[in-house]
């Protein structure tokens, strides 16, 4: 599906990533204590929580070898994808009703080392305030488990944070950035084709290399129309991102209904998570938490089904082997080993797949209840956005829409 790496950007991030982080920051918050002949250096440790060289490194390893791109051909393939986005743009305009120049759209032709290193810098950019009150902690407090002890947790969060992103280095055909939490202003995003995943699906799967990166563009691009038409999303995306990171660092401070002992509180909150029906990922998260990260996955479930909806909506008109194309990356999707599910399941990417696909049968619903110009009303205001319930329910989020303009 093209909305891997939206998955992990603005959707994994917060899921496994955030609780996995937060689980072992809890019980690496303090240095330790100072021994004879220990210098500064040694008694505070290296002062991150994630070693993200590390981090990069193991995912460039679990990515796995792939052809390295020639700088003259990369130069030639970004060419023709800014010709792609030329050519598709009056296209989705026609089917959405909206224009858009994507003019001020970037592109760049990557392999997966060079995706990697993008989505780590945002993943770093990300998580910046929790390291810089993990370091603050590290100053403040005089006790705490030994350096052995964080050096382990650094390095079991630096390489579980590197074989996510590794694996989805090897799955991601394109992604379009919209640089989250960035205080410069935005004229466009960034879109990113990683060219040796597109080439090695045209060759496994058979089916035509032009067709399938315009029908991936078509995905990407539709982006643009959601983050760019209305730039109330993207403040309400910041938004919420730092007011789930805020509720991240005060439930590691122990506000609130904590105790003293912390993996004891972790492991309590588990259990009694799960016995009210939420699942593993959510298990770990506060109620108000949870409750955020409700809106966040509507908002991410829309976006993507919204491009999901468009990319087949226009790809059926204008490309004369769409079927087959669809087809066979769908089974491409379906067609993984025992292994690969546990992986999945495990690290949440399963559950957002879902989501993702709950999204795409909420807006093929909708437009074709009331059709796309009305679908298009999801993007007017905050009040308007779907809630989880409705994109599983969509004809109950009609209803509520229809009710207000009555009103």
């Amino acid at each position: 599906m093209p909305g891997y790496g939206s998955a992990f950007s603005r959707g994994l991030i917060l899921g496994a990533g955030a609780a996995l982080l937060y689980a072992a920051a809890r019980e690496t918050i303090a240095p330790a204590r100072a021994r004879p002949g220990d210098d500064e250096q040694s008694r505070l440790g290296p002062g991150r929580l994630i070693d993200w060289e590390m981090a990069i490194n193991v995912a460039i390893r679990t990515a796995g070898r792939t052809p390295m791109l020639h700088p003259g051909a990369r130069a030639q393939m970004q060419a023709n994808y800014e010709a792609m986005l030329r050519d598709i743009e009056a296209p989705i305009a026609a089917y959405v009703g909206n224009d858009l120049s994507l003019v001020n759209t970037a592109v760049e032709v990557l392999d997966r080392p060079g995706w990697i290193r993008a989505n780590m810098r945002n993943f770093r950019y990300l998580l910046q305030p929790v390291e810089d009150f993990y370091n603050e902690s590290l100053e403040h407090s005089r006790f705490g488990p030994p350096v052995v002890f964080q050096q382990a947790a650094r390095m079991m969060l630096s390489s579980q944070i590197g074989v996510l992103v590794g694996y989805l280095s090897r799955r991601v055909l394109g992604q379009y950035d919209i640089a989250l939490l960035d205080e410069e202003p935005v004229t466009g995003g960034k879109l990113y084709f990683v060219e040796p995943n597109l080439r090695q699906v045209e060759d496994t799967l058979g089916v035509p290399p032009d067709q399938l990166r315009r029908w991936i563009a078509l995905h990407e691009a539709t982006h643009a129309h959601e983050f760019e038409l209305y730039p109330w999303v993207r403040t309400y995306l910041n938004t919420s991102l730092r007011q789930y990171l805020k509720l991240l660092i005060d439930d590691m401070r122990g506000r609130g209904d904590f105790g003293e002992n912390t993996l004891f509180t972790l492991v309590n909150r588990f259990v009694n998570n799960l016995r009210h029906g939420h699942n593993v990922i959510n298990a770990l998260m506060t109620p108000q938490q949870r409750e955020l990260m409700s809106r966040l996955q509507a908002l991410m479930s829309l976006a993507e089904g919204y491009s999901n909806h468009v990319m087949n909506q226009v790809g059926r008109e204008l490309l004369p082997n769409f079927e087959m194309i669809h087809q066979r990356v769908e089974h491409r999707q379906r067609d993984r080993s025992a292994v690969e599910q546990l992986f999945l399941k495990i690290t949440g990417l399963s559950l957002k797949m879902e989501q993702y696909r709950q999204g795409e049968h909420f807006v093929d619903t909708v437009a074709r209840l009331r059709g796309i110009a009305f679908a298009n009303r999801a993007w007017q205001s905050p009040e308007v956005l779907p809630t989880e319930a409705e994109i599983r329910d969509p004809e109950a989020w009609i209803s509520r829409v229809e009710a207000g303009l009555a009103t």
